[in-house]
Order: C-alpha cells, then structure tokens, then sequence
C-alpha cells in the first residue's frame, strides 16, 4: 500500500510541475510572435501592392462594377 500511494503522490507532484512548466507563453515568445506577424504583414502589403498585383485589382473591381444584370 506504501508503494501505491507514493506512486500517485509522485504522479500527482511530478504532473504539477509539468502544467507549471508549460503554463503559458513567456515574453519572449509573444514577442516572437509579433514579429512574425508584422514580417508576414510587410511581405503580404509589398505584394498587394506591386504594380502587376494592383493592375489586377483594378481591373477586378472595374469588371465588378461594370457588371449587367
């Protein structure tokens, strides 16, 4: 019976520790997250607006509005 408890008090201690350890981000990984975020930002802002990619818009909406009925 010793041997039982102790095994599950371990399990319950060692379990603790665990969600403990893996919590929750830390600072430095939310700002490694934004900093993602705002490189994918850049890169997808560059592509909308280069010229053959807004050509297309254009052209897109104008076709849009000019639509008949």
């Amino acid at each position: 019976m010793y041997q039982t408890v102790r095994a599950r008090l371990c399990a319950l201690v060692c379990g603790m520790r665990a969600a403990r350890r893996d919590a929750g981000m830390v600072t430095s990984e939310y700002a490694m997250g934004i900093v993602a975020a705002v490189a994918f930002a850049v890169v997808l802002y560059k592509v909308v607006t280069s010229g053959p990619v807004s050509a297309e818009l254009q052209n897109i909406v104008k076709e849009a509005l000019n639509a008949r009925m």
